[in-house]
């Protein structure tokens, strides 16, 4: 039987807060070496540090839609502006079209790209629910 984890969707409001639950909910050893950024969260689902130290798991995103919310186009836009302060000069122009996007509403928002990685990385472990 697949271990179940649950994110509680109304708690859930910046990155830094799914961040801190996912690694609640996953407790792994590897958890203190998890980096809080996309790359770590695609290397944890992959088997890198953070991952659940069980083989069969399942995560369910209760009150996700609060969540979607709130890891909108406002999110999207201020870890955008985080990311391009501390980016590579070369990087920037590429930010900025990035920022212009999400500040126009288009384009993947910070919800977006987390469900994306799951689905990529962790085929059918994530339940919106």
């Amino acid at each position: 039987m697949a271990a179940v984890y649950v994110l509680d969707g109304t708690r859930i409001r910046t990155l830094d807060d799914f961040w801190q639950a996912i690694m609640d909910a996953f407790d792994s050893p590897g958890r203190q070496y998890f980096g809080r950024n996309f790359d770590a969260f695609t290397d944890c689902l992959s088997g890198g540090p953070g991952h659940p130290d069980v083989d069969e798991y399942v995560v369910e995103w209760r009150d996700h839609d609060v969540s979607r919310d709130q890891l909108g186009y406002p999110e999207t836009v201020r870890q955008l502006e985080v990311r391009q302060a501390r980016c590579h000069p070369s990087n920037r122009a590429a930010f900025a079209a990035r920022l212009d996007e999400a500040r126009d509403q288009r384009g993947p928002t910070v919800f977006d790209q987390l469900v994306e990685i799951f689905e990529s990385r962790a085929p059918g472990v994530l339940q919106l629910c």
